[in-house]
């Protein structure tokens, strides 16, 4: 899984290290890089694996080829997926397009969310996290444990 978050600079180059955990969990998987994308609901990037692009590029071709949301969908994310490789030293190259949806400058932080990661320009994700924070409060409700032993709640 993709957990934890880290801050790495990019290069005089356009370079950024993609941290050591994250190139292992894609590397366990078969891959030498990640999707990237900009997010829909934050200046910030949204990376996940081959396999996790592809289950949501299925989800886009199951809705009516004829229905304008499929074609939003398909623009919105697949026209502006970036396939981005490691080098020898577990670098990758940032787009200035993507680059300026994220607001990045200098800095990067890369933001570990499970299946998924997001990247940041780390000052706008410390805003979000805030938020982020007190909205999870608010909705701890709503996030339910299953116990494995005849589905009970604990």
């Amino acid at each position: 899984m993709f957990l934890s978050s880290y801050e790495n600079k990019i290069d005089k180059k356009g370079r950024v290290s993609v941290p050591a955990t994250f190139r292992s969990y894609l590397g366990g998987m078969g891959y030498n890089g990640f999707i990237t994308y900009p997010s829909f609901n934050h200046s910030a990037l949204e990376a996940c694996s081959q396999d996790r692009i592809e289950k949501l590029s299925n989800a886009i071709d199951s809705l009516n080829p004829f229905e304008e949301k499929r074609d939003f969908f398909a623009t919105s994310i697949l026209s502006e997926s970036e396939n981005l490789q490691f080098d020898t030293e577990g670098r990758v190259s940032l787009s200035e397009k993507l680059l300026l949806h994220a607001k990045i400058k200098n800095t990067v932080l890369f933001v570990g969310l499970g299946k998924t990661f997001q990247i940041w320009e780390p000052y706008n994700f410390e805003k979000f996290k805030l938020v982020a924070r007190k909205k999870a409060y608010q909705n701890r409700s709503n996030l339910k444990w299953e116990n494995k032993q005849k589905g009970e709640l604990s």
